[in-house]
């Protein structure tokens, strides 16, 4: 697949940008968002960096019947100055720090290689495209049958059902136990929204996650094929895997059963200092309409 690279692809960097992008950038990255709240995309969630709202950090949940399906695959989107005029920029990070390729479209290196943003060949960007189209686009790469998306036909017959298979495994293993990990540790790199996201999500398909690993320890220690890599990627490890989903469920049961602790020990402080300024509020209540009570000295009685 040829890649195609925008001639204002390298003006800007990714991450950082020393300039403030103008009031009109801002403004359209505003539309855009608002109209992503308004219509929220199925499995994809956005959190705006702090300060900066033309960094956008994606996190995109795998579709069910693909072989991405239950993984929590996050993704780095900067508006460049001049958009909507430019496309925006989308690295992935879900990589294993760049070891695993998930897609002829999504490389190792973070380099998202779709048309949408003028990184591949096929329909490029125009003004009229908004956020909405660049993650739609990215979504639909992720399919049920990704081996074709840079060939055409099989090399070999079960190609197809072989490259699947090593995309589930990486799937498992990278975007649900790495990512799963990555929250637990509150990894700066996945905003809260999405640490909390990922380990409710996670609790909520663990049976799918287990069941994906159960029915495939017959590959255990067989070799794994990435027909887009010339080099050997390792064996199925879904007997470690399952170990390793079932301690991650321990884990995160753990978490919130200290989080749910912590917030019941924080609700009793909140009420007992409610309780507490309501009472000297009453008080203030009477001192201020000179209805306290007379205190008589006792002496005087005698």
């Amino acid at each position: 697949m040829e890649r195609v690279v925008p001639t204002s692809c390298y003006t800007w960097d990714l991450v950082e940008h020393k300039h403030e992008p103008p009031p009109q950038t801002v403004l359209r990255v505003l539309q855009d968002i608002a109209e992503l709240n308004a219509s929220p995309l199925e499995g994809i969630f956005i959190s705006l960096q702090e300060n900066n709202v033309t960094t956008i950090h994606v996190l995109m949940v795998g579709s069910v019947g693909t072989p991405y399906e239950g993984g929590f695959f996050q993704f780095l989107l900067r508006c460049p100055p001049d958009y909507p005029l430019s496309p925006p920029r989308m690295s992935h990070i879900t990589t294993d720090a760049g070891r695993v390729r998930f897609n002829v479209h999504l490389d190792r290196s973070g380099e998202v290689d779709v048309s949408t943003i003028g990184t591949a060949t096929g329909p490029g960007w125009t003004s009229a495209y908004g956020l909405a189209s660049v993650l739609l686009s990215v979504q639909s790469v992720m399919g049920n049958r990704p081996y074709f998306n840079g060939l055409d036909k099989e090399k070999q017959p079960g190609d197809s059902d072989r490259y699947n298979e090593f995309v589930r495994h990486e799937t498992l293993r990278v975007a649900v136990c790495g990512q799963v990990e990555s929250a637990l540790k509150k990894d700066p790199q996945c905003p809260p929204s999405f640490r909390h996201r990922i380990l409710d999500c996670f609790l909520k398909m663990y049976d799918k996650y287990e069941n994906i690993a159960e029915s495939r320890l017959h590959l255990t220690a067989t070799e794994m094929k990435d027909v887009y890599s010339p080099y050997p990627v390792g064996t199925f490890q879904f007997k470690q895997l399952l170990v390793r989903l079932n301690a991650l469920k321990m884990e995160v049961h753990k978490r919130n059963q200290a989080t749910d602790t912590e917030a019941a020990k924080k609700a009793a402080e909140e009420a007992a200092e409610y309780e507490a300024d309501l009472a000297l509020a009453q008080v203030a209540e009477f001192e201020n309409e000179d209805r306290l009570p007379p205190v008589y000295d006792q002496s005087e009685q005698r």
